[in-house]
Formats: structure tokens, C-alpha cells, sequence
């Protein structure tokens, strides 16, 4: 159910900006909520607005699969502050199924964020939730994984991401 709720790669919104979120009421904690549900019913640990079709600057990420102590976060109209360090490791995405490419990406983030009831919040994150919050931050840009890999890289995935590719 969720695979088709999921916008895959070829859909024009992933490559959209975004626009910031103004009005903090019922329907966006709505989408949120419904944006957890395709995450969970995924597997997947972060899910952004346009994913779900939508060109708000919103995503979230929820960890707890990995790591018990960590809760479902939703980042709205988020701030990459501040990047250090380097990671290099396997990266996935819910648009791109059965798709695993060798992504490089800082080991630490520094992101201000506002939760659905517009208050403000600023977190430090490393490892994996560093990543999967570059990664949706980026969805919010436009920008995919596959564009962190070398030109060479990408042409050796022409094939499979021809087979991938909607429309």
C-alpha cells in the first residue's frame, strides 16, 4: 500500500523546491501524521513533503526501528546550520526501491527546525540520523542521492534507473 503512495523518481515534485510552511493548524499535523503512516508502512526511517506529494518544507524521520531510545521527529522548514566530519555508508530511498548506493555525507549536523505547532527547536545530530536528516533535507531542495554519487556512477546505474523511472 505504501510503495504506492510514494512518489518515485521521475515524478517532476522531487525535483521541486519547496516553499516554507506558514500556517500551523490541523491539516499539517493531518499530513504528518499520514506521512508517518506511508513511512511505517515502508519500513523506511525518514520521509519528506515531496515524497508524499506535497511542496511543503516538512519532513520526518523516525529512527526507533534502530534505535529504541529515539523518537519520530517532524522537522518543519528546517536549517542546515552547521555540517562536520565525513561518513561514508549505504544509503537507500523510499523513491528509488531496492536501489542501495555507497553515499558520502558529513558525520555531524547542526539543524534548526519548528515542530507543527511552529514552536522553534535546534538539535545536534551524527551517524545515522545525520544522514537520513541531509538526505530529506535535501528532498526539500530537489536534490536525490543519486546526485551525491560521481557522474561515472551514475552512468553505470543508466540501466536500472531507466527501469526505475516513472512517466
Amino acid at each position: 500500500m505504501a510503495n504506492n503512495l510514494v512518489r518515485k523518481f521521475g515524478d517532476p515534485v522531487l525535483r521541486e523546491r519547496c516553499e516554507p510552511v506558514t500556517v500551523f493548524d490541523g491539516d499539517l499535523k493531518r499530513f504528518a501524521e499520514r506521512m508517518f503512516s506511508i513511512l511505517k508502512s515502508a519500513n523506511g526511517v525518514g520521509l519528506a513533503a515531496p515524497q508524499a506529494g506535497d511542496t511543503r518544507r516538512l519532513f520526518i524521520i523516525d529512527l526507533s526501528g534502530q534505535d529504541f531510545d529515539s523518537e519520530p521527529i517532524v522537522f518543519v522548514n528546517p536549517v542546515i546550520e552547521k555540517v562536520e566530519g565525513e561518513q561514508q555508508g549505504e544509503e537507500g530511498c523510499l523513491s528509488f526501491p531496492g536501489l542501495y548506493l555507497d553515499v558520502k555525507r558529513p558525520e555531524k549536523v547542526t539543524v534548526s527546525f519548528q515542530d507543527l505547532d511552529g514552536k522553534s527547536h535546534r538539535i545536534e545530530a551524527t551517524g545515522l540520523a545525520a544522514r537520513a536528516i541531509l538526505h530529506e533535507n535535501d528532498h526539500l531542495d530537489g536534490i536525490l542521492f543519486i546526485d551525491h554519487i560521481s557522474a561515472y556512477d551514475r552512468e553505470m546505474l543508466a540501466g536500472r534507473l531507466k527501469k526505475l523511472k516513472v512517466g
